[in-house]
């Protein structure tokens, strides 16, 4: 065993065999005790934190309150002002943010057999350094995950990660083909927590009918990817002026808006609670805000390249900003915005789609679409919204944490005594820049390298754990 790229303040963080550290692990390295590496997996220690002077967000009452928090046995012990009491570990938190661990229902950890992409330990490290203590991950890998088997591998590989907690997502139907559905019954028996064929669109609308009343007998979440395929096959960005610039088929709104409304439909006639992912276009969310105004089951996610950029992005980065759907107009990007105030979207979610920097070297028509969000998420939202005034940080970390935990009937996004202590540590005033080599990610591929932005993460804390500090 090869202990000796244990990361600082990363419990467990290291390679089994003759793996080679991570460069941003091994920056931080330094020698790991035998006693750590008991206390860490044998369960015979955990560590007292008193947490002093941090402004604690209370997501579920909105409030945000100046209070100290002690931390033992995995849980939040004790949550009050001018707390004095022995401790491990103390950290002063004055200026800083205390909230709720982040909860990212929307991520692609590419493992099993996309590794060259990314894999559990290093999509781990990333939520770490990102402050999500949860992360839910989809279905599309390598095999797909539509089998109980796949469920299990990604549970058991879990256990070897940063100390994140890993969700896995099971498939809509098998080999996200859309022709059978899956035995969602045992993917639910064997960890799954929702269902959904993201990255494809389920063009079967009585397939996915049938899904969503067996969904709904489960009490399963499904995430739906909406774009009609028959639309979008083939086509890298969206339709529109830069399209015609470029002379490329577009990929049109109305592919999105029309799956939105049928998923919509089909959630209002079955009862059954449907997600819709990463929305990009205003219509969209009228559409949702609408259906929401009649009662239906209906949650849905965005994520921060919809409420920064624009298709005019493609002009100067090229593939870089190619993402599914794609980057839309400055007319959608108010309506998404609009949107996130009003709570028609629930979620900020990041849809973390790693490539290889050879991908996504190809030109434009010929790369994947995705780009890396764990480690920017929080910094790029704060900066977008609250920063800029548009969204209280309560309501930010809401739909973070708690509404995402929410609807994947998670026990976390909760700031009370007695819960398991996954909590994230800010600074909403640090400025930085946003340097693609130094994630803890192997994706490299985001369009906002060398971006300043404001608000970055302290502490990542699960169960009880420092996961991540920053140096």
């Amino acid at each position: 065993y090869n202990l000796s790229c244990y990361s600082v303040g990363i419990p467990g963080h290291f390679s089994v065999g003759p793996g080679v550290p991570h460069r941003q692990q091994r920056k931080q390295a330094t020698a790991l005790t035998f006693f750590d590496f008991l206390t860490h997996f044998g369960g015979t220690k955990t560590m007292k934190i008193l947490i002093q002077h941090g402004r604690v967000v209370h997501p579920v009452t909105g409030t945000v309150l100046l209070q100290d928090l002690l931390i033992e046995d995995g849980k939040i012990a004790l949550l009050d002002r001018g707390l004095e009491t022995d401790a491990d570990l103390v950290i002063p938190a004055s200026g800083l943010v205390v909230c709720p661990g982040l909860v990212d229902m929307h991520v692609h950890l590419r493992d099993p057999g996309l590794t060259y992409k990314e894999d559990i330990l290093t999509g781990t490290a990333a939520a770490a350094h990102g402050g999500v203590t949860s992360v839910a991950c989809m279905a599309n890998t390598d095999p797909v995950v539509d089998s109980p088997e796949q469920i299990e591998y990604i549970l058991n590989r879990a256990r070897f990660g940063s100390g994140v907690h890993v969700y896995p997502i099971g498939a809509v139907s098998m080999g996200l083909r859309g022709e059978e559905p899956t035995d969602a019954e045992a993917l639910k028996k064997a960890g799954a927590i929702a269902l959904s064929d993201d990255g494809c669109n389920v063009d079967n609308a009585n397939l996915m009918r049938d899904v969503l009343i067996r969904a709904r007998r489960l009490d399963m979440p499904v995430l739906c990817h909406c774009e009609d395929t028959s639309m979008v096959e083939g086509r890298a960005v969206n339709e529109g002026s830069v399209s015609r610039q470029l002379w490329l088929e577009g990929r049109p709104a109305i592919a999105e808006e029309l799956m939105v409304m049928r998923d919509a439909m089909l959630a209002e006639e079955t009862g059954a609670h449907v997600h819709i992912c990463h929305v990009s276009t205003a219509r969209s969310v009228d559409i949702i805000r609408k259906m929401k105004k009649k009662g239906v089951h209906l949650t849905c996610e965005t994520c921060p390249q919809y409420f920064w950029l624009t298709e005019d992005e493609i002009l100067t980065q090229g593939s870089m900003a190619r993402v599914n759907p794609p980057l839309r107009t400055s007319q959608d990007v108010k309506g998404i915005i609009s949107g996130l105030k009003d709570g028609t979207i629930d979620v900020i979610a990041t849809d973390h789609a790693p490539h290889s920097a050879e991908e996504k070297a190809r030109p434009l028509t010929r790369a994947p679409s995705g780009m890396v969000g764990l480690e920017t998420s929080l910094a790029l939202t704060l900066t977008g919204l609250y920063h800029s005034g548009k969204m209280e940080l309560p309501d930010i970390i809401r739909r973070m944490s708690t509404n995402p935990a929410d609807i994947l009937h998670l026990p976390k996004g909760r700031m009370s005594m007695g819960v398991a202590a996954d909590l994230t540590i800010f600074d909403p005033d640090q400025e930085w820049t946003i340097d693609p080599e130094q994630f803890a990610s192997k994706g490299r591929n985001t369009p906002f390298a060398g971006k300043t932005v404001k608000g970055r993460v302290k502490y990542t804390i699960v169960d009880g754990q420092i996961v991540y500090q920053d140096e």
